[in-house]
């Protein structure tokens, strides 16, 4: 089993995660549009193959996005833009094991966003910081875990 975040973005999913791509070192595996989707008939009581949601204007926006980071998994979408909300009340969590690679990553992550935390050493872990990127995703990275007394 595996736990994978699913981010919404307000229409420049794509733009973010080819930031994450280069932020993170990981690969886009799947970047799919709204105008790609062929019609489905009984999806929610719609043909669009959306369950229903109102998808006109879409086109070229992200219906799904999928980003591999060794064994793990981000994926995204532009969603539904109109009832679009920033995320609020959770973080992307990254664990690395090397401070020095956190620390390139955390720098990547916050390069236009806004850093809550900078990334420094604290008792649990020889790196740790938070931030929210320019998209809005909020981060928190963690690295070189500190053995416990």
């Amino acid at each position: 089993m595996k736990i994978q975040p699913y981010l919404f973005f307000n229409g420049d999913c794509e733009e973010a995660f080819r930031f994450y791509e280069k932020a993170l070192g990981g690969k886009i595996n799947e970047l799919h549009r709204f105008n790609e989707m062929p019609p489905q008939e009984n999806a929610g009581g719609s043909d669009d193959g959306c369950g229903g949601m109102d998808m006109s204007g879409m086109g070229d926006k992200i219906m799904h996005a999928s980003l591999s980071v060794g064994d793990q998994m981000i994926m995204g979408s532009d969603g539904d833009m109109k009832d679009f909300k920033p995320i609020q009340g959770v973080r992307v969590a990254i664990g690395i094991d090397d401070a020095k690679k956190g620390g390139k990553v955390f720098d990547a992550l916050a390069e236009g966003g806004k850093v809550e935390m900078p990334y420094g050493e604290t008792f649990w872990a020889q790196g740790f910081g938070m931030c929210t990127d320019k998209f809005g995703v909020p981060w928190m990275v963690n690295a070189g875990d500190k053995p416990s007394p």
